[in-house]
């Protein structure tokens, strides 16, 4: 199969150092391209951030592909067999930096909607693209304010397709459609500084806590569902002591993180950890942060097309998965009523030498364009 439009596409976007929140001009290249298929483009810059949106069309239903131009820095260049941001095609891949996070999969949006527009230009429905440039970083200016805006303003998307990376092994295995929410915990126990060889006249923290974090660790937090494994707790650091050997810590500093499923809440999370730290009667102060709610399409209409797309361009049978970290998703199902994310392979991302195998980049357009006609043709 050969596609020379989409790779040059993604060449061009490749070669933007657009390291996060920068876009550096990517979402210039973007517009160019959709402006000239009847999208109306709008800008939607928030802080440092760029954001797009992009829109062709005003009737129901709404399909929209969703994605990022940022990319992570790409750590000591001298360790690339070739620079990273100067695609290169080497052995049947193309290596550069956001090669499979993700430009190769907003490329394949924009030629999939190129050729999917020029053959059914009366199409049934809307598409739009909604790119930012922070989801790399912090996401507090990008998809998350778009999102408020579209809301504030009443668009509502029907069927949402994020174009992470979401294949394990060979394109279209896996189909993301959910993830599980992050909450995060940093706790601090409090105890008596004092000398080691007088543990009488102090409170050793580490010794008072460790009851309760073994606790926690053992603890069953729920039984997951069909879609979700079970809610998960990890500790990620720990930290005590001044770090001489004859000193009682006066304070133990702990580190967490809940990777937990639609059977549990934020809420109900934070109360069960906080019965048990009581339970132990602990003295301690402890900060939450939620990263993301847990969010999940059921298998329906957009699953289906997806399945049924990626089993006739690339002759297998994806399955749905809510593994992995946390994306945008978590942003854009408050406005939309299915979403899914579909990318490609994810093994070399965020790594020296990511790449993506050439064969899939013209494949991924066309999963993409077979969707856009099983959804929006009538």
């Amino acid at each position: 199969m050969t596609d020379t439009a989409t790779l040059h596409l993604a060449k061009q976007l490749i070669a933007q150092p657009s390291i996060t929140p920068h876009d550096h001009g990517c979402q210039d290249i973007i517009a160019e391209r959709l402006r000239a298929i009847g999208f109306t483009i709008e800008d939607l810059p928030f802080g440092r951030t760029r954001n797009l949106w992009a829109r062709r069309g005003s009737s129901a239903p709404l399909l929209c592909f969703a994605g990022h131009t940022d990319v992570v820095p790409p750590g000591p260049e001298a360790e690339w067999t070739s620079p990273p941001f100067q695609p290169t095609e080497r052995q049947g891949k193309l290596y550069g930096r956001g090669t499979a996070d993700m430009k190769t999969s907003i490329a394949c949006f924009i030629t999939a909607c190129e050729r999917f527009t020029a053959a059914h230009p009366h199409f049934s429905g809307s598409l739009a693209l909604l790119i930012t440039s922070d989801e790399e970083g912090d996401g507090r200016d990008g998809t998350t304010r778009v999102v408020d805006t579209l809301r504030a303003r009443g668009e509502h998307i029907d069927y949402c397709i994020i174009g992470e990376p979401t294949a394990e092994h060979t394109l279209g295995d896996t189909i993301k459609n959910g993830r599980r929410g992050s909450l995060s915990g940093s706790l601090t126990i409090h105890g008596k500084q004092g000398h080691i060889a007088y543990p009488h006249l102090a409170a050793n923290p580490v010794h008072l806590a460790a009851p309760a974090l073994a606790q926690l660790t053992a603890e069953h937090w729920d039984n997951g569902n069909a879609y979700f494994p079970p809610t998960g707790f990890q500790i990620s650091n720990i930290h005590a002591g001044t770090g001489a050997t004859n000193v009682i810590p006066g304070s133990l500093s702990v580190q967490f993180n809940f990777r937990f499923s639609t059977e549990s809440s934020a809420q109900s999370l934070q109360q069960r950890v906080e019965a048990i730290l009581q339970q132990h009667r602990l003295s301690y102060n402890l900060q939450w942060q939620l990263s993301g709610q847990p969010f999940l399409t059921e298998a329906g209409r957009l699953t289906q097309a997806a399945q049924a797309a990626i089993a006739e361009e690339c002759r297998i049978q994806a399955a749905l998965s809510t593994g992995g970290g946390t994306s945008d998703g978590r942003f854009i199902k408050a406005i939309a009523s299915e979403l899914i994310e579909l990318g490609p392979v994810n093994q070399s991302i965020h790594q020296i030498d990511e790449h993506i195998e050439l064969a899939a980049i013209p494949r991924l357009s066309a999963i993409y364009e077979n969707i856009l006609r099983r959804l929006l043709l009538d």
